[in-house]
């Protein structure tokens, strides 16, 4: 909800600060100072709307605590279903892994134990020196 009201407002700002193209001007437009002005009276209104509509914010408190909980109860039950799905594939390829009863073709992935013992041998590095020795 946040997210669209910044939204509507940076792009409001953006507009404002575009030129008008010459084709739209008029001689009865509204000027920035005009604007800005209005914006804050409109803001000093919305700030005494629950003092003079009190019902009316009572019930949007309510709508919105009701929303954040069905918000909740969703996240609740998409994280559920996603880690029961993850799960079950997770227990599917590890009995597909453990399954020996067949055989898997030696062609089938190539590059498994190819490695010999030379390739697995350290590198030679030569004496050690008597200096290095004593560290």
């Amino acid at each position: 909800m946040f997210f669209l009201i910044r939204t509507a407002f940076w792009l409001s700002v953006v507009i404002m600060l575009l030129p008008t193209p010459d084709s739209m001007k008029s001689e009865g437009g509204v000027g920035a100072t005009q604007a800005i002005s209005a914006a804050s009276a409109t803001m000093a209104d919305m700030k005494q709307f629950c003092v003079r509509q009190p019902d009316a914010c009572d019930v949007g408190a309510q709508a919105l605590t009701q929303f954040g909980r069905k918000a909740q109860a969703s996240a609740k039950w998409l994280y559920e279903f996603l880690g029961e799905k993850l799960a079950s594939e997770q227990t599917a390829s590890a009995a597909r892994s453990r399954d020996v009863s067949k055989p898997a073709p030696a062609e089938a992935d190539p590059s498994q134990n190819t490695l010999t013992a030379a390739d697995t041998s350290p590198a030679w590095r030569g004496p050690q020196r008597q200096a290095d020795a004593k560290h």
